[in-house]
């Protein structure tokens, strides 16, 4: 197939967005489809191995970069500029799918237009941070935001979520159908690319003190980024009294950002807004736990990349995919609520008890290798031959929220 996928930022550009598109792009080009990404984070176009990124980035001092700043009518400006690129492409040689994000709808021109079928997978929608904004001019934005993510979800061929959890929810969201009632919603995990599939099955656990945390995300509610930073207060306090000392290092968040804190926190917090991937290798096979206290994801990678490193995890209760990849695997621990107090709790247990975090980094060895580019891409083929009515339409894709680990060795 000739497939064009619609992203608002490509690697090098570092987030789990970003990720996710390419492990998309790069498991359907391995699968033999001629890929095409088109992206909003740059305007000049590359090759990607065998993937070809066309830049679709607007012109900093042009009308319709000014236009985008407009609240609720903004929301319409990438779409239709998403929509020429791939018109421009798809005469040059025609696209038999489209697939797009659902998170502030790029795909929603081409949904209620063409000129192929759109398939929309879901990340995290626009309404999980709706709590954080309080301006009128805000709330009526995010509320622009949530109509077209809805709008562009019921004019798709077919829907792609995460886990069944994160499916029910977008299906509630968006008055669509769930993962269970039919083939136009499936339900496929992301995979993890093989650089790091790689290097964290060769990584073994670390030894010494002080212990090393790791956190990856960015300055955001959702990321339970307010609870991290009071938890790393109230571990100071007690690493002072005589607990265990121990170290933070945040990736996504330049030192400024982090505001103002007690100068025992500062000095144990190492701060690093962007690393390249090697970098975050080494950041990840040094840590002795990944603390990931998002309240919301629709997928969650970073958990995927911890129980690749064998890292214990300490997440969130609040997260549906923490409770399912951390709680139900035993990979970690939850905190019961995104708070300090409760996160500060169980990352000091693991701080504290050597042989608690080689039990659950030994649970987190074993619940890793989850999900591969290979079923990825026949999953995902299976729902673009459910959206163009293709023969051999019956998917492959799972219904399940936790498909059976993989052999990563087989």
């Amino acid at each position: 197939m000739r497939i064009a996928l619609l992203t608002w930022a490509y690697p090098p550009e570092k987030s789990g967005l970003t990720r996710a598109a390419r492990e998309i792009a790069q498991s359907l080009a391995d699968a033999g489809n001629d890929v095409c990404v088109f992206t909003m984070d740059r305007r000049e176009d590359s090759r990607d191995g065998r993937v070809s990124v066309i830049g679709c980035g607007l012109p900093e001092e042009s009308f319709a970069a000014g236009l985008r700043k407009v609240a609720g009518i903004g929301h319409l400006v990438a779409p239709f500029a998403f929509r020429q690129a791939v018109a421009r492409e798809h005469r040059r040689a025609p696209f038999d799918i489209v697939e797009a994000t659902n998170w502030y709808a790029p795909g929603l021109a081409i949904a209620l237009t063409g000129p192929a079928p759109l398939v929309t997978r879901n990340s995290t929608p626009a309404a999980t941070s709706a709590e954080t904004v309080t301006s009128l001019r805000d709330r009526f934005d995010r509320r622009a935001a949530m109509l077209a993510e809805r709008i562009a979800a019921r004019f798709s061929k077919a829907l792609i979520s995460n886990t069944q959890l994160h499916g029910d929810k977008i299906a509630d969201l968006y008055g669509v159908a769930a993962p269970s009632e039919g083939p136009r919603h499936a339900v496929i995990g992301l995979s993890l690319p093989p650089e790091i599939v790689a290097r964290g099955s060769a990584a073994t656990y670390p030894l010494g003190e002080p212990i090393d945390l790791l956190f990856v995300g960015r300055d955001e509610h959702r990321k339970g980024f307010d609870a991290l930073i009071m938890a790393l207060r109230i571990l100071s306090r007690r690493a002072d009294a005589g607990m265990r000392d121990f170290r933070l290092t945040i990736v996504g968040v330049r030192a400024e950002e982090v505001g103002a804190i007690p100068a025992s926190a500062r000095a144990r917090l190492t701060c690093h807004h962007r690393v390249d991937e090697a970098a975050l290798h080494d950041l990840m096979e040094t840590a002795h736990v990944i603390v990931a206290p998002s309240r919301y994801e629709s997928f969650g990678l970073v958990y995927q990349e911890a129980m690749m490193f064998g890292r214990p995890v300490v997440a969130c209760a609040e997260d549906p995919s923490a409770r399912l990849f951390i709680g139900e695997s035993g990979a970690g621990l939850l905190a019961k609520t995104c708070t300090g107090d409760d996160l500060a709790t169980q990352i000091q247990r693991l701080i504290e008890d050597p042989a608690l975090r080689a039990h659950y980094a030994a649970a987190s060895r074993r619940a890793a290798g989850m999900f591969t580019r290979d079923t990825l891409a026949e999953q995902t083929a299976a729902v673009y031959r459910t959206a163009t009515g293709s023969k051999g339409a019956s998917s492959n894709a799972s219904s399940s929220g936790l498909p059976a680990p993989v052999d990563m060795a087989s």
